[in-house]
């Protein structure tokens, strides 16, 4: 689709011209994590009752109810249920909280701030996910607002919560369904939004089996084999040589979310012909009956706004641009990626060394994972906390948690300028050496910098200053 650019950069590849170092690390500028709490409230002897919540969507957006959960706990004085995962009807994964997240790790970073049970005492063994599906209960709350404010929560869940206190209208438990995205960002003390961070950055911890994987496939990455096949299947036993001569090498990691559903929602044109604009839009009527706002707009308007996703060639040349070359480790993180093998042809090109999963790993070692969407995303995430730069190709969840995860761990993540490169993609008589500058010049802000976060933006992805502190 972009074939002369693509050739170009090619051509530079196999030139000695460099035009800048993409390695070099981030600036200090005197941010730090700041998680101190010491003027939070003390945790009460006794809590008010049980606090259930019910945790929708994909591993990140379950990620981020979890430390809403917790707050939403801590404001209510009320003993958390170690939350319960909803089985994810796009990937049918019913991957559990104990199947992703070390329970016993999360209630002892967190058993300080707020009581957390695994499960619910005898008396309480009623209030379940198929309780809750036959009918409407009174100690169900479903209509949370999205962003709902702690005052809300104290007026419609603590009465329903604190046990005895309201005779027939107080039970001891609430059980809110759905919950995502349910408490608000802002008006909340500042011991309430540390919580939410000592949740995400320090109490999150995956399971060692996925910690397990995530380390080996750094240490593939860092230290590759001469010889891979040799291994077989005691690669996961694999013990590299740290004092390698060349010393650890750098890998990408690169999040390309470019599936089926995120192609045809986009409305953008792909480079397929009408064969295949005529296939998505098929697809779009069936999957969301005609109501995907894009539609509405040309694909010169979607990429002048940055609201076409980026293709795999088109985040390669993004890459290529910013100075990466043929010898640089790629790791792609992704579920299935629309067009197949044909479709990443020209990102295998640019860059050869790219790994994934699959490559990495034999098919023993990723038993545990095989088929699961969530454990698949969690070792992604793990791999792509632990490289030296992350790099996703369009917005979403696992963008918006990882951006803000690395930001709190000073780690360089570069933000591709959606609205830039569309408009670059479009100028179908730019030259290579333009293209490039324009790129460049785009993304000097956009690698990592700490970004202050503003009135309804998300802690999780901007966590300064809440989080952080200066100087």
């Amino acid at each position: 689709m972009h074939l002369g650019l693509l050739n170009s950069a090619l051509q530079q590849q196999d030139s000695q011209e460099k035009r800048s170092d993409p390695w070099s690390p981030l600036p200090d500028e005197g941010w730090k994590p700041c998680l101190d709490s010491s003027n939070a409230p003390s945790l009460p002897t006794n809590s008010q009752g049980y606090l259930q919540v019910f945790l929708d969507g994909g591993l990140n957006q379950q990620r981020m109810g979890i430390c809403d959960a917790v707050a939403v706990a801590k404001i209510l004085n009320a003993t958390l249920v170690i939350p319960y995962f909803e089985v994810n009807l796009v990937w049918q994964d019913s991957s559990s909280f104990g199947d992703i997240f070390d329970v016993d790790h999360f209630i002892d970073v967190l058993k300080d701030d707020i009581s957390i049970v695994k499960e619910l005492p005898e008396d309480f063994t009623w209030s379940t996910r198929t309780y809750y599906a036959t009918r409407i209960r009174a100690t169900r709350i479903k209509n949370a607002p999205v962003h709902a404010s702690a005052n809300w929560y104290h007026e419609n869940v603590l009465p329903i919560l604190e046990r005895f206190v309201i005779p027939y209208l107080s039970y001891g438990i609430a059980a809110i369904a759905p919950f995502s995205h349910r408490l608000a960002f802002d008006n909340l003390p500042m011991d309430i939004q540390r919580l939410r961070c000592k949740v995400n950055f320090k109490a999150l911890s995956f399971v060692p089996h996925i910690r397990a994987l995530g380390d080996a496939l750094i240490s593939r990455l860092r230290y590759p084999p001469d010889q891979r096949e040799a291994l077989g299947t005691n690669y996961l036993k694999e013990v590299t040589d740290a004092a390698d001569k060349q010393g650890p090498g750098k890998f990408v990691v690169l999040h390309l979310r470019f599936d089926k559903d995120m192609a045809a929602h986009s409305a953008c044109d792909f480079g397929g012909g009408k064969t295949e604009e005529l296939a998505l839009a098929k697809y779009r009527q069936q999957m969301w009956q005609g109501r995907v706002l894009n539609s509405k707009f040309t694909d010169e308007e979607l990429r002048n706004q940055g609201r076409c996703p980026l293709t795999p060639e088109e985040i390669g040349l993004l890459l290529a641009a910013l100075g990466f070359d043929s010898n640089t480790r790629l790791y792609l993180a992704s579920h299935k990626v629309y067009g197949g093998e044909a479709r990443l042809s020209a990102l295998r090109k640019l860059f050869p060394l790219m790994e994934d999963k699959k490559s990495l790993a034999s098919a023993e070692e990723r038993a545990q994972i095989s088929g699961k969407a969530s454990l698949l995303a969690a070792v992604d995430y793990y791999v792509g906390m632990h490289s030296d730069i992350f790099v996703s190709a369009s917005p979403g969840n696992m963008h918006n948690a990882m951006v803000g995860h690395r930001t709190f761990e000073n780690l360089k993540t570069i933000r591709p300028n959606m609205g830039l490169l569309g408009q670059l993609f479009l100028n179908k008589s730019m030259s290579w050496s333009e293209f490039q500058q324009a790129v460049v010049e785009g993304h000097q802000s956009r690698q990592g910098q700490i970004r202050i976060r503003n009135p309804e933006q998300s802690i999780y992805t901007y966590p300064a200053p809440d989080c952080m502190c200066h100087g």
